[in-house]
């Protein structure tokens, strides 16, 4: 297998091809390109751009950004017709670069801290300058205009400008595509992205701790990125601006989360995970139409995505794991540090050579069953919240009360199973707030609130599934199989799980959770996970030593919320 060093410094150097040798019109068309913007290019000069140096290529052909990253980045073609690119030394987010500006207009709203560090508006100035000298130094600087958020109401625009063409296509997968009327009427965006990432940020500027600085601006709607080339910076900038936008600016709800769309009985799911809980796998359901896969916003009159692509791990993927995911990698997609057979151009999905966290970017439409537009003007009926509890405690599905789906919304657990290098044998209890920690901008208590109130107003169901370890902790015990699972859901989705009288529900002590006596296709020993334990004392054990984690994590919290949710969790005799 071929593992590059990078995009530019691999022994299969794409030989460099001159322009236009076969087709000399070619030159008229790149003329045309810095015409192609009209009164915009007002816009661009007034920013620091020198229009007489660089060639802005605005929403270019999706053949044309590949063209350009196999002549100019090393970009591979993969055997299936997706685009391979690399992103250098970082294959994955900065999250001690990420920086969000202290000013004036969003200062009180914001939850500062370790996730949210500050910057001072000075610092921003220095690093937007910078990144713009940077693209002013390119032969040729790429835009692309696109919008957040399928609904017209409160969708934002967006203006991306790089100099990779992986970038730019990348944001043309993830962004919503506008049609030629829209782009012509496009005007000015909401909000600008500079990418510069393949330029470092000055260590010695004030605030700077390393080479690499992502960081935003609120007042200004603008966001910057030096000295990293991973392109999952740019689809989290954005959805940390509808993070802040819909519940500050629009009183809607913003939500790291995926939904899908029953036809049959007209009802929305929304599931929330963290990474390995089954997000993925379980809002794809042939059954029902998926609205998307990680990006929502619950609005008063529905559901609708953020965005216009899937951004999907790539590890050990597989036709029969996930066909569908499988069969969207081609052309137009991006594979993202994936390492290939330089003789076929086959990805190997197993190689983690590279990083473990291999990508891949499609548009939303390569999905078979994906719902375009992703609006659903529909409240939800079910939400979902998803754990993989390795300690194999916790019941493979409870109902909870809106006061405990607050709780385990701002708890956001998981926990990740102990990997066998190592040696360590116990499980790693991770606790995301709102499962979506590295993204907060508000306080987590304004989401769960904003999440119970509408839990409340629209008698939404809510469940936590547990897709983890039954019959014994990791080790001991088995994953729960993931039939079962589904016939956790479809019991969800068909109203039968819901319908169950209150006598075929039991309480599950310590963490008071609801749990059904009987689920089709689900054996009953399997629904009590008490019963499913060989060794009670052992399960009682690993019971309290978790509700202890849960109520450590929880104390950041308890001062923010209501009585009730502090309640709602679990409680040690």
């Amino acid at each position: 297998m071929y593992t590059p060093h990078g995009a530019h410094h691999s022994h299969y150097q794409t030989p460099y091809v001159t322009p236009y040798i076969l087709n000399p019109a070619s030159q008229v068309h790149d003329q045309f390109e810095n015409n192609f913007m009209g009164k915009e290019i007002e816009y661009f000069s007034e920013a620091g751009f020198d229009m007489t140096k660089i060639h802005i290529r605005r929403n270019a052909p999706v053949a044309q950004l590949y063209e350009d990253a196999v002549r100019n980045e090393g970009a591979i073609i993969s055997s299936t017709g997706a685009l391979i690119n690399f992103s250098g030394k970082k294959t994955g987010r900065s999250p001690k670069d990420k920086r969000i500006v202290f000013e004036e207009t969003s200062k009180d709203d914001i939850w500062w801290g370790p996730v949210n560090i500050k910057m001072d508006e000075h610092t921003f100035e220095i690093n937007r300058e910078r990144a713009i000298d940077y693209l002013n130094t390119r032969d040729l600087v790429y835009v692309f205009d696109g919008y957040a958020g399928w609904d017209p109401k409160y969708r934002i625009k967006v203006r991306v400008i790089c100099a990779r063409a992986y970038h730019a296509l990348f944001m043309n997968n993830m962004l919503i595509r506008p049609t030629e009327e829209e782009l012509r009427d496009f005007g000015e965006p909401d909000f600008i992205i500079y990418n510069a990432g393949q330029f470092p940020a000055n260590r010695f500027t004030a605030g700077m701790t390393s080479t690499t600085s992502v960081e935003i601006n609120f007042k200004r709607m603008e966001m910057v990125i030096l000295g990293t080339e991973y392109a999952g910076e740019m689809k989290k900038g954005v959805f940390s601006v509808m993070h802040y936008l819909m519940p500050v600016k629009f009183g809607q709800l913003s939500l790291h989360s995926s939904a899908n769309y029953g036809p049959e009985k007209d009802d929305v799911t929304l599931f929330f995970g963290l990474s390995g809980t089954g997000k993925t796998t379980l809002s794809a359901d042939p059954k029902r139409q998926l609205i998307g896969d990680d990006e929502h916003v619950w609005s008063d009159e529905g559901v609708f995505n953020i965005e216009g692509g899937c951004y999907a791990k790539c590890i050990n993927l597989s036709p029969e794991k996930e066909p569908e995911i499988h069969a969207a990698i081609r052309f137009g997609s991006i594979l993202e540090n994936v390492v290939y057979n330089p003789i076929n151009r086959i990805p190997d999905y197993d190689d983690v050579g590279i990083t473990e966290n291999t990508r891949c970017a499609y548009p939303i439409e390569y999905i078979p069953n994906a719902r375009i537009p992703c609006v659903v003007e529909r409240q939800p009926t079910n939400i979902i919240m998803l754990t993989c509890d390795a300690f194999g405690v916790l019941p493979p599905v409870s109902k909870l009360t809106p006061e405990q789906a607050s709780y385990h919304f701002l708890a956001g657990y998981t926990s990740k199973t102990p990997g066998t290098e190592d040696g360590v044998l116990e499980p790693i209890p991770t606790f995301s707030t709102c499962y979506s920690a590295p993204f907060i901008v508000l306080h987590p208590s304004r989401y769960a609130t904003m999440l119970a109130d509408r839990m409340r107003n629209t008698n939404a169901h809510c469940w936590l599934i547990n897709t983890g370890w039954v019959g014994g902790k990791y080790g001991s015990g088995s994953r729960c199989s993931l039939k079962y699972t589904r016939a956790i859901v479809d019991a969800i989705h068909n109203g039968s799980l819901a319908a169950l009288p209150e006598n075929d529900y039991e309480n599950f002590d310590v963490f008071n959770l609801s749990i059904p006596t009987k689920v089709e296709n689900v054996p009953s020993d399997v629904l009590d996970p008490r019963k499913a334990w060989p060794d009670k004392d052992a399960f009682n054990k690993e019971l309290k030593k978790l509700a202890g984690m849960f109520n450590r994590a929880f104390a950041a919290f308890d001062k923010q919320v209501d009585e009730k949710v502090r309640l709602a969790g679990p409680r040690i005799a």
